[in-house]
């Protein structure tokens, strides 16, 4: 896929097959993360990539709003250092990843970490160190329906953009 097509197709997927991502496929998410603009080049994220069934599991009943993350092949949990722009650079970090899954034809969902009750639980069942914020959980796998990626409903241009002044 182009680069807009990824943009104006990628969706937020909860359903997934029950088939495995390769570990390659993984890596290449996560190096668009990597890759991801990030304030005065900080760069304080880590990722750590969930593929264990009860793990995930774990994470699922963890969360509020993350409950399908049980059915996903992989999931990644975006943590930052705290930073001054540790959720910026965690968001940016958080975008290319699921905009590279998209290109790879891996459904993903963005699930929130960053002050939800929830994330000092995760960032304990993920042994991170301490000074760590969870910014987002990304579930992964490949769509259960055919079809997922299709131009999703938005606004119309005209009800959002507005020039020079609002």
């Amino acid at each position: 896929m182009e680069v807009m097509d990824i943009l104006l197709k990628r969706r937020s997927i909860r359903a997934f097959k029950e088939e495995p991502i390769e570990r390659k496929e993984l890596e290449k998410i996560v190096e668009a993360g990597r890759f991801a603009p990030t304030a005065r080049n900080v760069q304080p994220w880590k990722f750590v990539v969930v593929t264990d069934k009860d793990t995930l599991k774990k994470l699922a009943a963890l969360t509020d709003n993350g409950k399908f993350l049980v059915e996903s092949a992989a999931a990644i949990a975006v943590l930052c250092s705290d930073t001054k722009y540790y959720l910026e650079d965690g968001c940016s970090a958080t975008v290319n990843m699921l905009n590279a899954a998209a290109s790879l034809g891996i459904g993903s969902c963005w699930v929130a970490g960053d002050k939800k009750e929830y994330s000092s639980e995760v960032l304990k069942l993920l042994n991170a160190p301490e000074g760590f914020k969870l910014i987002s959980i990304i579930a992964l796998g490949y769509p259960k329906e055919e079809g997922a990626f299709r131009k999703a409903e938005k606004k119309p241009l005209q009800d959002i953009l507005r020039w020079e002044k609002f």
